[in-house]
């Protein structure tokens, strides 16, 4: 997979969604694409985004990093865990500024033979970080009340096994989640045909009730799910969803919600338009090229035709009820070929079995390319941060663009 950063753009209008709709298709445009093409545009779970696909008429993806966060966010909604996580926020906030209770935090950990971790604060736009947070006092609760309890202030800080139990409510309930965000963020490796394998996951075992959970916990996980589901049952999204895992040999049609057929039949409408597309491509000139005094004297050799030649054309020029029965015949044996093991690399599967699915291959490469994430996009933010600094606040916005551009492609 390669990830390119195309353009970052100055947009000092209002941020509505008509402005935004207008703005990419300009981008669009002045990159020569055209939008007969565009598969799908993933972006986050802003109003005004949704909209600008909307206008657009572009099929659209949530990010799953959007929707996880705020379906954490929603589940996150009570009395309780408000409680436990402002004091987390007072705690970690009265050893980040005090060299001396830092001084007192380390040597009681070895006095205790913990961990020589530091504490870590909440960043509010991942939600990863209120549950490392949360871990990380759970580890070094020990050491936190030793500290806390010689300091008269400080001790109404020590956290109540009541703000405990919600503590660990809360870690075992979003632990288990973790590693998907990342794993679905990247750049280099296919995401999209994760989702709903992940959602399946979800459903099935992580964010199961189990009979040991405490009412908290229960209720977290239930909330998370019902978001979730809410969420990714738009009949669009699931549809691409499935055409995704499909296409992709680890996974097939395992885990489709709709039905084999309703999608077979659609998978056999996307090889045919693709291999519409590829008869309507005028075939390569085969003969070599003139110098420019053989072309001057009008000496240029004519190309010759090989006897080969007329077969090809022949075997192009399928009847067309051939080409249904190709295409079924195709398909057919995609789906009784053996699984590509979990951790297998589709890309590569797909490369060395291209000359078996021609028309397959293709609907894989239209529908894999799509990131599950829009991480891609936010780094681009953060290289514009970086470039974009207090000492270069006077940077013109197309040397920003230029910059910015280069510290992503190069």
């Amino acid at each position: 997979m390669k990830s390119k950063l195309l353009q970052t753009s100055f947009f000092p209008q209002d941020h509505t969604a008509e402005f935004i709709a207008v703005g990419l298709k300009e981008a669009m445009s002045a990159w020569g694409l055209v939008e007969e093409r565009l598969v799908c545009i993933t972006m986050d779970n802003a109003a005004n985004m949704i909209r600008a696909a909307s206008v657009n008429n572009w099929p659209r993806l949530h990010c799953f990093g959007h929707r996880l966060h705020l379906a954490i966010e929603n589940a996150m909604k009570d009395p309780r865990i408000d409680r436990a996580v402002g004091l987390c926020k007072k705690l970690v906030s009265s050893f980040s500024y005090s060299w001396k209770r830092k001084r007192e935090f380390l040597a009681a950990q070895k006095e205790m033979k913990l961990p020589e971790h530091s504490l870590k604060t909440e960043c509010p736009t991942r939600w990863g970080s209120r549950q490392a947070m949360i871990e990380r006092i759970i580890e070094q609760q020990k050491a936190i009340a030793h500290v806390l309890s010689s300091d008269k202030k400080s001790r109404h800080l020590i956290p109540t096994w009541q703000d405990m139990d919600v503590l660990e409510a809360i870690n075992k309930s979003l632990h288990p989640l973790v590693n998907f965000t990342d794993a679905l963020s990247g750049e280099k490796y296919i995401s999209v045909s994760f989702v709903k394998p992940v959602l399946h996951l979800f459903n099935a075992s992580i964010l199961k009730v189990k009979d040991d959970d405490t009412d908290l916990s229960r209720a977290i996980k239930s909330k998370i799910l019902e978001y979730l589901n809410e969420k990714y049952s738009d009949p669009d999204i699931q549809a691409l969803l499935d055409m995704a895992s499909t296409v992709d040999p680890r996974f097939k049609m395992r885990y489709t919600a709709e039905d084999n057929k309703t999608i077979q039949s659609r998978l056999k409408a996307e090889m045919q338009t693709c291999n519409d597309h590829a008869m309507m491509v005028p075939p390569q000139e085969t003969a070599q090229e003139t110098s420019e005094e053989d072309a001057e004297a009008g000496c240029a050799p004519k190309k010759k035709m090989t006897l080969g030649s007329y077969f090809k054309t022949a075997e192009q020029a399928l009847p067309p009820n051939n080409q249904k029965s190709s295409v079924a015949c195709e398909l057919e044996s995609y789906l009784q070929s053996s699984y590509l093991d979990s951790e297998g690399d589709p890309l590569k599967w797909w490369k060395e079995h291209e000359k078996i699915y021609p028309r397959l291959s293709k609907v894989a490469k239209k529908y894999l390319c799509i990131p599950a994430t829009s991480s891609p996009s936010e780094r681009a933010f953060s290289s514009g941060g970086n470039v974009v600094t207090c000492l270069r606040s006077s940077l013109k916005p197309d040397q920003v663009d230029r910059l910015v551009f280069l510290a992503k492609n190069l």
